[in-house]
């Protein structure tokens, strides 16, 4: 007979949003259950956190754990193109908030927020797949599992959070999924030797470079003396280049002076990986029963590095509703959760979309840039996407091609600072 466990809260997922989900609902002092697909550690891209994290893990107790591992600290994103640099420093940003945040190799910093959890008493399951899930009238829930051993159990929960991030649980067991209106897109990356970091940058900020139309370049350094490197295309882009994965990824980096200069004697660390079609979004964030959080959601892309962003912050409101959702209090889940979310969903799709269609290029490598509003767009890259005194949160798609005429027709007029 499949044995019958019981819980307040099951948790899908125990990435950075599953964790955070978790110790929120734990905090609040209800029984709460993770279950996640892989083995921890393993590795998964997501590696330059945004400071509005923080305040999530201020706010459930985990920042303290990570701050103890020596994570290289992040202050600021710095974009790069043919020798031109902008450099967003996040303390010069325009909403109160974090100035600094971490470049985190994500096998240890899931792991660290895992171990942290599973020390105040939480069950995370690893290596437990979702079979199924059956939602009952009352909201509540049976969920069938089954261990690496091939065990199966259910579980009864009052309520689902699905922070099961690219599995995706809850919108394919239920055909929730809907498509994205961005592009597709792909990435060859891995991680290298970086021992000269500071001989050609600081360490201390994501760098992206422009490497050639529609094509770009993330560095992330670690503080361990390892950088991440990735690059990221339209898929025919990468087509078009010769020979197996390595192969690709090394006459990639041979083919841009500022990448060989830096890396061209760099050994990987591990064979270089893909990842492609990852833009995906859902038609509802939330049902009776569950409520979806992080990538399970939308996931726009990685060039500004929101998904941890996202992940956790929507994990910290979903968590806090469900809490006040299992006290009895009435909960809005359009108004409270789903309209909240897509204000900052939005501003950074507008900012993904403004980077492939060359918007932000004439801003960010302008000669002339207003301070404001280069302090309202660095608490857009900051996270800082719900503050709408911003306006590049009240309207961002209209202000930054707004900005960007402006600054096309000052150039071309020969109007300099």
């Amino acid at each position: 007979m499949t044995k019958m466990e019981s819980c307040d809260v099951l948790v899908i997922g125990a990435g950075p949003a599953g964790s955070v989900a978790a110790a929120f609902v734990e905090k609040a002092g209800f029984h709460v259950r993770v279950v996640e697909k892989e083995k921890f550690p393993r590795f998964v891209i997501g590696e330059s956190l945004l400071p509005r994290c923080m305040e999530v893990f201020e706010a459930c107790d985990l920042l303290d754990v990570v701050r103890k591992k020596g994570f290289q600290e992040k202050f600021g994103a710095k974009f790069v193109r043919n020798g031109n640099v902008a450099d967003y420093n996040f303390s010069d940003q325009f909403s109160p908030g974090w100035t600094w945040t971490w470049q985190v190799p994500r096998a240890e910093f899931d792991t660290t927020l895992t171990d942290a959890l599973r020390e105040r008493g939480l069950q995370i399951d690893f290596e437990t797949t979702v079979t199924a899930i059956e939602f009952l009238e009352d909201e509540s829930s049976i969920t069938t599992i089954k261990d690496s051993q091939g065990e199966v159990e259910k579980i009864k929960a009052k309520f689902i959070i699905d922070a099961s991030g690219y599995g995706r649980v809850i919108p394919r067991l239920f055909n929730l999924d809907a498509p994205s209106n961005l592009l597709p897109r792909k990435a060859i990356f891995a991680h290298v030797e970086d021992p000269d970091r500071e001989k050609h940058e600081e360490p201390n900020r994501i760098i992206i470079v422009n490497y050639s139309p529609g094509v770009w370049v993330w560095i992330i350094p670690f503080s361990s003396g390892i950088t991440s490197l990735g690059f990221v295309s339209d898929p025919a882009f990468f087509e078009n280049t010769r020979g197996d994965l390595n192969i690709k990824f090394r006459s990639l980096i041979e083919n841009l002076p500022y990448l060989k200069n830096r890396f061209g004697a760099s050994k990987n660390i591990f064979e270089p990986k893909k990842l492609e079609g990852w833009s995906t979004k859902t038609e509802h964030f939330f049902g009776k029963g569950f409520v979806l959080t992080g990538n399970v959601t939308e996931f726009l892309d990685p060039v500004f590095s929101s998904g941890v962003m996202f992940a956790t912050v929507s994990s910290q409101l979903a968590a806090e509703l469900v809490v006040k959702k299992l006290k009895g209090l009435p909960v809005d889940w359009q108004m409270e959760y789903s309209d909240v979310l897509k204000i900052g969903v939005d501003t950074f799709r507008s900012f993904v979309l403004a980077w492939y269609d060359g918007t932000l290029e004439t801003i960010f490598y302008s000669k002339k840039q207003d301070p404001l509003m280069k302090k309202q767009i660095c608490s857009i890259l900051a996270g800082y996407v719900w503050d709408e005194k911003n306006p590049f949160v009240k309207n961002p798609s209209a202000e930054l091609k707004r900005l960007a005429k402006i600054i096309d027709f000052e150039e071309r007029m020969g109007i300099s600072a």
